[in-house]
């Protein structure tokens, strides 16, 4: 979403008209998810995709030119043959819905919403964009944030109502997805568009690794922050993608920062003045990972000394050493994207094992 706000500050500068097209719905497993955005403009430029290409793009396309005209938002639902799904990734045929909606730089709620939403999310909060689907009031959005505050409206009070109580309680899992809501008179269906802070990789030494975790992760969407005493290694020339680059005492440095369930923690410092104290910060906070770039020996000597300082066992375990899934590489660059996968893996729950030995639960 970081590249989303940056096209819709570009779109506001340049004063150009697009069509935004969003995936509300798939039915079936499908490898773009709810909320996959493609940007077709006035001029027949095209950014992103809603799927991974192929005729439903190419169709999507095809009516997003023509919301350009007519300036009404649509939503458009595609079926697929079992021909198509296998092209999309789906497992089996299933169906999959589009909204389409005109934007301008003159659209200014739809600009006011996604601002305040940036807003939030800056400050470490969560928030849900949602979008009526259909009737009188299609294309009308609410943006309610994890704190209960609310802007705009979908054009009924009592809807306003029933899906902020609906959404809230799980807003921090992430999870965007259509909802029906029955009505006194009538159904409606909403999108509701999740998001959540973006995670947080602190990598603690500003080594030529640090170096190519940065490079790997940032286009991932990890917000980047390294960490090093020495000026010399901890410069912007060699860290030009790094979100934040901080220089001082690295345990003092890292227990300023926030720590989340979404954060994780690299020490590539190798320097056991530093590993240890942060150690003993990181695993008293709620963060997500915790790895150390190094041998077993290493890491069994470090677990060893934070033993002696009483930390259980149950924390200890916590830590990753060596660090990284077995991909069988041996140069830095293979290392970097071997973490970087282990990394991902633990954030969202994943098996670790390849896609193909998985079993097929859907289709």
């Amino acid at each position: 979403m970081h590249e989303f706000f940056q096209q819709l500050e570009q779109l506001q500068s340049i004063n150009r008209r697009v069509s935004l097209a969003t995936l509300v719905n798939t039915v079936g497993t499908s490898p773009r998810k709810e909320g996959a955005k493609m940007w077709v403009g006035e001029g027949g430029e095209i950014f992103g995709a809603v799927t991974i290409g192929g005729c439903v793009d190419a169709y999507v396309i095809e009516q997003a030119e023509a919301i350009l005209a007519t300036q009404v938002p649509r939503l458009i639902e595609l079926p697929l043959g079992d021909e198509d799904a296998w092209e999309l990734g789906l497992s089996c045929a299933g169906t999959i819905e589009v909204f389409l909606e005109p934007l301008s730089a003159t659209h200014s709620q739809l600009f006011d919403l996604y601002t305040a939403l940036k807003s939030h999310l800056d400050r470490g909060g969560s928030g849900a964009l949602m979008t009526c689907l259909d009737g009188t009031t299609i294309g009308a959005k609410l943006l309610l944030l994890d704190n209960g505050h609310t802007l705009g409206s979908l054009g009924d009070a009592t809807l306003d109502q029933a899906v902020c109580t609906a959404v809230l309680p799980d807003l921090a899992q992430g999870l965007s997805r259509t909802l029906s809501f029955a009505l006194p008179h009538t159904t409606a269906r909403v999108f509701v568009e999740v998001h959540t802070p973006p995670a947080t990789l602190i990598i603690v030494g500003a080594s030529h690794m640090a170096m190519l975790l940065v490079q790997l992760a940032r286009p991932i969407g990890f917000h980047t922050v390294v960490v090093d005493s020495r000026p010399r290694f901890a410069t912007p020339e060699r860290f030009p993608a790094t979100d934040t680059l901080l220089v001082g005492m690295p345990s003092e440095i890292v227990k300023g920062l926030p720590l989340s369930s979404s954060t994780a923690v690299i020490l590539v410092a190798h320097d056991y003045k530093y590993d240890l104290p942060i150690l003993r910060h990181v695993l008293s906070s709620p963060v997500g990972y915790i790895g150390v770039l190094g041998s077993r020996r290493r890491g069994e000597g470090l677990r060893q000394f934070l033993r002696e300082d009483g930390m259980p066992e149950e924390a200890l375990r916590r830590i990753r050493v060596p660090i990284g899934l077995d991909l069988g590489g041996r140069s830095a660059p293979e290392i970097a994207l071997a973490i970087v996968a282990e990394v991902v893996a633990s954030r969202y729950g994943g098996s670790h094992l390849p896609l193909s030995q998985q079993r097929q639960d859907r289709g």
